[in-house]
């Protein structure tokens, strides 16, 4: 283009020539008779980005989940722009953009996430009370077979509440506001609200609760107490549910009615009397429940977005949930609820 531009050839000429656009000719010529001759060299930019080897993303995974703290760096937790300049300096890069970082942490796995809180457990036979736990399960399971003083079958039994009589918050089916609407009632039905209140006189009512895992069913009884006395009344109906002699375990926490004490020794005369094992939970250790996932099923599907006038309406809707939920214990959607749940209090201890 050079060359034939000083032969006194018209940019069209030369664009026609060149196979390329008039501009494209005219740029060069400009460039060249700014920076001469080192217009000519080729400056290449982009292109693909860099590969890493899998042992250097292995490193910024590691070093990424780490903490700067542990690397004697006066930072609580990793920015990109801190994380890159920390890999160049130690080595583990040559060179590597925010944004390809950003790609990279993304592609293994690793995202910016808030901190949760945790309570650790200070039980000191929290191994023993744990690892018996789990023995149940796999009996329950069919992974395991039970032994000769093993129980045949696992209840998992704990407490719901206190319910309260009062809105609960939930999501509803409602029209969408219109720009002609001008949010003025009238115009189209408006979505239920939720009542607020500020007294609640009417008092608490409590459910006690055990998932039967052979059977895979809910039963549930709703007291207005939930004192020792109506823990052995719920018991019994769980012990009803099997022949005598057939042995059960009842998986249940720490909570005062549940155990026995030196002037109050109903519960353990009660489960040698009835072949019944009772299975403690360590402390702070209730992801271990299998029962809690099933509140969480029986919250989403029958107190979320309700406003109950009483306890007697209130207590008839988890009853007859409870029905449903026996009868239709396959639900595709009730399984994916409780499987979150279970994943959701797994991950609390990962």
């Amino acid at each position: 283009m050079v060359l034939l531009s000083a032969q006194r050839m018209d940019v069209a000429g030369i664009a026609k020539v060149a196979f390329t656009s008039c501009d494209r000719v005219r740029d060069v010529i400009h460039n060249f008779n700014a920076d001469g001759f080192d217009s000519l060299v080729p400056r290449y930019a982009g292109g693909r980005p860099p590969k890493f080897t899998l042992p250097q993303r292995v490193q910024i995974k590691k070093i990424a989940l780490g903490r700067p703290a542990d690397h004697d760096l006066p930072f609580s937790t990793w920015s990109l722009p801190k994380l890159a300049d920390y890999l160049v300096a130690k080595g583990v890069v040559d060179d590597i953009s925010h944004e390809g970082l950003r790609l990279l942490l993304r592609e293994e796995g690793v995202s910016f996430q808030a901190v949760k809180t945790w309570k650790t457990s200070t039980d000191p036979d929290y191994e023993a009370k744990k690892n018996r736990v789990l023995a149940l399960y796999d009996i329950a399971d069919g992974t395991t077979a039970p032994g000769p003083e093993d129980p045949t079958v696992i209840i998992c039994m704990d407490e719901f509440g206190p319910l309260n009589l009062q809105p609960h918050p939930g999501k509803q089916w409602a029209p969408k506001a219109s720009k002609a609407s001008n949010g003025r009632p009238g115009d189209q039905p408006l979505r239920r609200r939720r009542r607020a209140t500020y007294t609640r006189p009417h008092g608490v009512r409590h459910l006690l609760a055990g998932y039967d895992l052979s059977t895979d069913k809910v039963y549930g009884h709703v007291k207005v107490r939930k004192t020792r006395t109506e823990f052995l009344a719920f018991c019994r109906y769980l012990r009803s549910l099997h022949p005598p002699e057939v042995r059960i375990a009842i998986v249940l926490d720490n909570f005062s009615p549940h155990r026995s004490t030196k002037t109050d020794t109903r519960v353990a005369e009660w489960a040698a009397a009835n072949n019944v094992e009772l299975a403690y939970v360590p402390f702070y250790g209730s992801w271990l429940n299998r029962i809690e996932a099933q509140f969480t099923a029986l919250r989403y599907f029958a107190l979320d977005g309700t406003d109950h006038p009483g306890h007697k309406q209130q207590a008839s809707m988890i009853r007859r949930y409870l029905i449903w939920r026996n009868t239709h214990h396959t639900d595709p959607v009730l399984r994916k609820v409780v499987r979150r749940a279970e994943t959701i209090k797994r991950a609390r201890v990962a």
